[in-house]
């Protein structure tokens, strides 16, 4: 038997992985800011995620902001540790992109913080979707 290490008709050194398509520098907030800094930031970066300095594993999303304004919350009183989401699935820099639109599917989320020892980029549905079109 013969083993050549590829799938699909594809050499794995030549498959794109995290590295090569997550959004970088990596933007953040703390947990105390209030949700309209969140809103603001994500606006002005055009981005849809911020990892949270201050949770360990948390981040929040336009997601998480559009859902507290639906239920009335102050977006100037409600601070990003308030709506944030917690215990984030992360993934490695050298992960095959086919793997984590895979872990996003199975965990049902749009975003996924790259960790190389500290984080280090953000990876979205929206960066995959723009790399395989």
């Amino acid at each position: 038997m013969i083993c050549d290490n590829t799938q699909r008709g594809m050499d794995l050194d030549d498959r794109t992985r995290v590295a090569d398509v997550m959004s970088t520098p990596l933007e953040t907030i703390g947990g105390d800011a209030p949700v309209r800094d969140a809103a603001r930031l994500m606006r002005d970066e055009n981005i849809s995620a911020l990892v949270v300095t201050t949770g360990g594993g948390c981040i929040v999303t336009q997601s998480d902001v559009v859902a507290a304004v639906a239920e009335g919350r102050d977006p100037e009183a409600t601070t990003v540790r308030d709506v944030m989401t917690e215990d984030v699935e992360t993934v490695t820099p050298d992960l095959m992109l086919e793997e984590v639109a895979a872990m996003m599917t199975m965990y049902g989320v749009k975003h996924l913080p790259v960790v190389d020892g500290d984080y280090v980029g953000m990876m979205s549905s929206t960066d995959i979707a723009e790399h395989i079109s």
